[in-house]
């Protein structure tokens, strides 16, 4: 099989015939074009047939377009996250931390699992307790970001979705329980499948791969067509390579220096490397709530290769850096209206 993957650019100089990049603000003239068991290589991207996946505009998830990167702010309402547990635990905090975030996110995603390395299994009647009240009590407010709901279990994103939920958010691909694939066919709602291997408490050994880029590129692939067998619509689906999830550094960096090569698979794509360790061992930063402008670095390299959905933990800083690449980037999707004068 060969793999195609467009270079993405955002150079002004953009040459004629250039193409775009799933509709949003890079563009895209050469591919590199791989193949396990060979050394990539550079072609012109006229030389492929078919390039309507990499240039086909995304639809709009959840009433947001994808023609712009939208921001995804983390909310953990768990007493053991790897970044921030406890601190938004109780609901009072927890409604305080959503409303502060929603002024600059697109999306408000919510956990009550932490599925940090080694983190144990929370029980369904716990992770309901922690989030459905919380989506409720903001739904209740008048807040209509749209809300995904993290978790790998059906009856936790039932009830957030009953509750006033949008997106599911499964970090094992819905291959966690058995249930997922039907709950979401049945909710209409839309879905990330996320790359991962093993569980919380047995990935940080499962990192051993033939190729880490194409290895969970085929991973995605698979998941997305059990999904669209499920009863789940292409259009409703994103894919996320699961940045820290049973994966070196090495291997991390990997997958976000051709991050694009995930567009081939026809889904928006979701970049979560926020706070991530290996952010902490290159920049420096042993503590995890030391390491935002790591996160923001890594953050705006998802941008550059076309990533519609980065899940941050620090919205207003990212919001700041994400407005001036675009601005330095000429991207006119976003809305002059709320940029700041000066």
């Amino acid at each position: 099989m060969i793999y195609v993957r467009p270079i993405a650019m955002t150079d002004p100089a953009r040459p004629a015939g250039a193409l775009p990049l799933v509709g949003g603000p890079c563009w895209f003239d050469r591919v590199e074009l791989m193949e396990r068991g060979r050394a990539p290589v550079v072609a012109p991207a006229s030389e492929v047939a078919d390039l309507s996946a990499l240039t086909a505009a995304r639809p709009a998830l959840a009433g947001l377009g994808m023609d712009r990167p939208r921001l995804m702010g983390i909310l953990n309402v768990t007493p053991d996250s790897f970044s921030d547990g406890g601190r938004f635990a109780a609901p009072e905090q927890a409604l305080a931390q959503a409303r502060a975030m929603a002024a600059e996110a697109d999306i408000l995603d919510i956990g009550g699992e932490s599925t940090r390395p080694g983190a144990a299994e929370v029980a369904v009647a716990e992770e309901i307790r922690r989030t459905a009240p919380v989506i409720a009590a903001l739904r209740e407010a008048g807040l209509r970001t749209p809300v995904s709901i993290d978790t790998r279990k059906a009856a936790v994103a039932e009830a957030a979705l009953a509750a006033g939920a949008d997106i599911v958010n499964d970090v094992s691909a819905m291959g966690f329980d058995p249930a997922m694939a039907a709950a979401v066919a049945r909710s209409g709602a839309p879905v990330c499948l996320m790359h991962a291997r093993g569980t919380p408490e047995t990935m940080a050994g499962e990192t051993g791969y033939a190729d880490v880029l194409l290895d969970v590129y085929d991973y995605l692939n698979e998941r997305i067509e059990a999904a669209v067998a499920a009863g789940i619509a292409r259009e409703r689906i994103i894919v996320d390579p699961g940045i820290g999830f049973a994966k070196t550094a090495e291997q991390n960096l990997a997958l976000i220096r051709r991050l694009s090569l995930f567009h081939a698979l026809g889904c928006p794509v979701l970049l979560g490397a926020s706070r991530k360790r290996f952010i902490g061992a290159l920049g420096g930063a042993e503590q995890a709530d030391r390491r935002m402008p790591g996160s923001v670095a890594v953050a705006l390299a998802g941008a550059a290769q076309g990533a519609q959905i980065l899940r941050v933990h620090d919205v207003a800083e990212t919001r700041q850096a994400l407005r001036l690449w675009q601005a330095m980037n000429g991207d006119p999707a976003e809305d002059a209206g709320q940029r700041r004068q000066g």
